[in-house]
């Protein structure tokens, strides 16, 4: 679904968390980051794949990894989800998809006959200097974390 590909250069960004801070890609320059995308808080896959990663959050930090995830939702939607959880990283709230487009991960989608447009499940891993390392496409939800640490 995205047109981006390892190599190049991730799109900028500046959009809220669950608390309503802004926050930018400018602000993991010289770290690595897992931006992921999913389509909406709260449902079984996408808990499925928070869970996962925040279970293996210090391992990703080991690695040099900052952890984000994006969806649609509100920030209070967001919030809630964290809080439930206890994720230790932070969920953006792109409710403008200011983010979701440029990654190009909104688009056409099909679940039990009916087509919409959504997000589609994607993993960018970005490296130190912004520039996108893998495209995670076919994300396994239950071990989303074994795919990246792979």
């Amino acid at each position: 679904m995205t047109h981006l590909k390892p190599g190049d250069k991730a799109p900028d960004f500046s959009v809220i968390n669950e608390n309503g801070d802004l926050v930018n890609l400018k602000d993991y320059s010289g770290k690595k980051l897992v931006l992921f995308f999913y389509p909406k808080a709260s449902t079984p896959g996408c808990t499925a794949e928070a869970c996962n990663l925040n279970e293996n959050y210090d391992a990703f930090i080991q690695k040099g990894y900052d952890v984000l995830g994006v969806s649609a939702d509100n920030p209070k939607r967001q919030l809630n989800f964290k809080t439930k959880y206890g994720f230790r990283y932070h969920l953006l709230a792109d409710e403008s998809h200011d983010v979701i487009k440029p990654y190009g991960v909104w688009g056409p989608k099909k679940f039990m006959g009916k087509e919409y447009d959504g997000i589609h499940r994607t993993t960018f891993i970005i490296d130190a200097n912004g520039v996108i390392e893998e495209v995670i496409d076919k994300v396994k939800t239950k071990v989303h974390s074994e795919q990246i640490l792979k």
